[in-house]
């Protein structure tokens, strides 16, 4: 059967499931939703902060706020993300 359970999760045509791919695709999975969870959050923040009466466009100072909003916001996402992952590997390194 084309496009089964077998063939989205790491079959082989064999029927088995292969777990190493299926660890990948969960991760990468897990990866999309992350980014488009930040996104989103970005997007509502800045749209929050930056724009107040919403019209047919963005006029000049709207466009650099939510350029400014944006950047802030993934300096802050990649410290935040620096940190964590630092602590988790000082943690792993610790057991």
């Amino acid at each position: 059967m084309e496009g089964g359970f077998g063939s989205e999760f790491g079959g082989r045509g064999s029927g088995k499931l292969d777990p190493g791919l299926i660890m990948e695709q969960v991760k990468v999975q897990i990866a999309v939703a992350n980014a488009q969870e930040l996104l989103q959050r970005m997007t509502d923040k800045c749209f929050r902060k930056c724009i107040g009466k919403p019209g047919s466009s963005l006029d000049n100072s709207e466009q650099k706020c939510i350029a400014m909003c944006m950047d802030r916001y993934m300096d802050a996402w990649n410290t935040v993300s620096r940190a964590y992952n630092s602590r988790l590997q000082r943690e792993r390194a610790n057991m």
